[in-house]
């Protein structure tokens, strides 16, 4: 173990919580929007925003990619106006990590919200909260269950990102080189005791997080059921 580099997992577990973070705050207004519109664009909003959840990794990434360079207006705006390139950096996969994670912050809440009782957000409404307060201090402390999970499983999504980053971002050591990339190169290079011990901490990382979703669920619907 003393030659294991676990600069890339570092790495990973940087990105996931930075992805996550601004995942969370943008997600949480479209995910509140959707629970509670009638609005007719609804469907195609649900679905643009499932799309990287359908979409291959490299259509995504390409399509990032190519939104980020230096010959698209916004790569080019960003280079020119303020010196920082958007590809082949940090900078570059935490966005391209909040495109394709996008989904899986967004549809646990929306669910949770669509799952409350639609008597207390009105009592929310009628004692004078507005809707922003709801949201903050009456819809989000109830979804907890559903809370957890979008951020949970946002953060394990991110760290096991594969084929967006690697065309995002590529293998740079120390700024984009996570930890699903360093896997895949060691493989080329046919170290495979290395890749091993690599994809073992990624199951074990990933069967920890999965257990501790469903033992927090299992401990809020047991209360729930007490209650």
């Amino acid at each position: 173990m003393e030659a294991i580099d676990f600069g890339p997992f570092l790495l990973s577990f940087k990105l996931a919580a930075l992805t996550t973070l601004i995942l969370f705050i943008v997600a949480l207004p479209v995910s509140w929007w959707l629970s509670q519109t009638a609005c007719r664009c609804k469907p195609f909003v649900e679905a643009v925003t499932s799309l990287p959840i359908v979409l291959p990794p490299s259509v995504l990434g390409f399509y990032i990619l190519y939104a980020l360079s230096y010959n698209s207006p916004l790569g080019a705006f960003f280079e020119q106006t303020f010196g920082i390139k958007l590809v082949f950096n940090f900078t570059g996969l935490v966005i391209a990590s909040v495109f394709y994670s996008f989904p899986f912050m967004v549809q646990p809440l929306q669910s949770g919200f669509e799952a409350l009782n639609k008597n207390m957000l009105e009592a929310s409404y009628i004692s004078g909260k507005g809707r922003a307060e709801t949201l903050l201090r009456v819809a989000l402390p109830n979804i907890k269950p559903a809370l957890m999970t979008a951020l949970i499983v946002t953060f394990a999504h991110t760290v096991g990102e594969f084929g967006v980053v690697l065309m995002v971002g590529g293998s740079i050591p120390g700024e984009t080189k996570v930890a699903s990339v360093a896997i895949y190169e060691m493989v080329e290079v046919m170290d495979y005791t290395t890749a091993h011990i690599y994809s073992a901490i990624m199951v074990a990382l990933s069967f920890v997080v999965l257990l501790g979703v469903y033992l927090f669920n299992q401990r809020q619907n047991r209360r729930i059921g007490v209650a």
